[in-house]
């Protein structure tokens, strides 16, 4: 499969302009021949929303979205951006689209509300996590930035059958470096997770300003060995474009079977024992 990597900057709050840097680099993918093309995190309004007086969500087969995709001919793009979902609520959404049209909408589950972030204050948190067929029905499921925080969703995303984790995120440098160095962290979760998981990781990040906030790219792909098979410069817009052989899925997954001893009856009977006794929130 060849896969681009839309590392972009985005205009906060100005849609009309990020839809045609996107269509700009959808064209350029589809030039190269790739089947699969994955922006960053709200990279259609920008990070901080909160910050924008109009309201500049739009439901997941809003018309832009369609006709963005739809320049992709056979190729599957997600798109990052905030949904006008069902009843109330507005979502941190990441839409898998194929044909042109609407085929997965993953809704950020863990919403951070910890040092600036404060997603919690304008989003709702999406009800489930589900993987999804796409191209040559490859099974991936999407965790959006934050969400790759909490290993459980890899986890779940994996037995769901997934052999490509698909991880959009807006990453700004930390404010608080002596807590914690966002490269560092980025660079050992997704490595963690393609080597326990046994699958390909597709880290894609923004790049860009945002009042205080600097969002430092590093977009890179990692196998199921663990290794890093591509990876985009740090500070700068750059589509980055790389095959991968997902039958490396199989192959480390037969020759060191971890993925498969999961034992979802006795972490379903440990969870419901930890329900029972108080743990939910």
């Amino acid at each position: 499969m060849r896969i681009t990597l839309g590392q972009l900057d985005c205009v906060l709050g100005d849609v009309d302009a990020n839809l045609d840097r996107a269509e700009k680099a959808v064209a350029a993918a589809v030039q190269e021949g790739s089947e699969l093309i994955v922006f960053p995190e709200l990279h259609l309004t920008g990070y901080s929303i909160g910050q924008v007086d109009a309201d500049l969500s739009m439901p997941a087969d809003d018309e832009r979205l369609i006709r963005l995709t739809s320049r992709a001919g056979k190729a599957g793009v997600v798109a990052g951006f905030a949904e006008d979902g069902p009843g109330v609520h507005t979502y941190n959404s990441a839409a898998y689209f194929q044909d042109g049209k609407l085929a997965h909408v993953h809704r950020k589950l863990y919403l951070p509300t910890y040092t600036t972030f404060e997603e919690r204050k304008f989003f709702s948190p999406g009800p489930s996590l589900r993987a999804f067929p796409a191209i040559d029905n490859t099974r991936m499921a999407i965790l959006l930035c934050n969400d790759a925080w909490q290993p459980q969703l890899a986890f779940l995303a994996t037995q769901d059958g997934a052999r490509v984790l698909i991880v959009p995120t807006s990453s700004a440098q930390s404010q608080f470096p002596d807590k914690y160095d966002s490269h560092t962290y980025w660079r050992d979760i997704t490595r963690f997770y393609a080597r326990m998981f046994q699958l390909f990781v597709v880290f894609v990040n923004r790049v860009g300003t945002e009042g205080h906030l600097r969002f430092w790219g590093g977009s890179h792909v990692v196998d199921p060995w663990g290794e890093t098979v591509a990876e985009a410069p740090e500070d700068v817009e750059h589509l980055l474009t790389v095959d991968i052989d997902l039958r490396d899925v199989r192959r480390r997954r037969r020759d060191i079977p971890l993925v498969k001893e999961a034992r979802l009856g006795l972490i379903n009977r440990e969870v419901e024992r930890l329900l029972n006794e108080g743990g939910d929130l």
